[in-house]
């Protein structure tokens, strides 16, 4: 795997700079070999972010499933929004500590410590740059985030998540990895 560290998406990303939200774009030398390659494209992506912290790992017990890219990249309506920036969408998510996964949008647009800052609009944006050729060319894998540490402060308060998208129009990879705590 090969780290696309001069993508355009990254300069994009910076003026969003979302909390607890890290992409890794990345190509692969190999042909493209389904559930694997993302395996192997998730194995890089913890090993490039293991660079700055130690990060523990099992990834042969990272259990992944199948998503369809449009409930990945799904765009809330917002209901209400009031002057404290507290923001009611057309669908409902509760964060909880359990270890479940966290919804990509609401890692978004219900970041920690600054809920409400985004519109559903910089959602868009942002995946626009990401996916610029839509979603038909999408295979998406959310996985469990219960076989390294990386994911443990999202486990203990506002939630977690882990994504590998291929896109076969752009034949390369976007990991998603979503923790963070108080």
């Amino acid at each position: 795997m090969i780290l696309q560290n001069q993508d355009e998406f990254y300069s994009f990303i910076k003026k969003y700079n979302p909390e607890g939200i890290e992409y890794y774009l990345m190509t692969d030398n190999e042909p493209y070999q389904g559930i694997m390659s993302h395996q192997k494209a998730l194995l890089h992506a913890m090993q490039t972010a293991g660079k700055e912290e130690r990060i523990e790992m099992n990834i042969d017990k990272a259990q992944a499933k199948k998503i369809d890219a449009d409930t990945l990249l799904y765009v809330p309506h917002v209901l209400n929004k009031d002057r404290l920036r507290n923001t009611t969408y057309d669908c409902e998510y509760k964060s909880k500590a359990d270890g479940s996964a966290i919804p990509y949008w609401y890692a978004f647009l219900q970041p920690p410590y600054h809920a409400g800052l985004y519109e559903p609009e910089d959602f868009r944006a942002v995946n626009s740059v990401l996916f610029p050729y839509g979603t038909g060319s999408l295979e998406v894998y959310e996985w469990s985030t219960d076989w390294t540490d990386y994911f443990d402060d999202g486990h203990e308060w506002w939630g977690a998540s882990c994504f590998s998208i291929y896109d076969s129009s752009k034949d390369r990879y976007v990991l998603i990895l979503v923790s963070a705590t108080d």
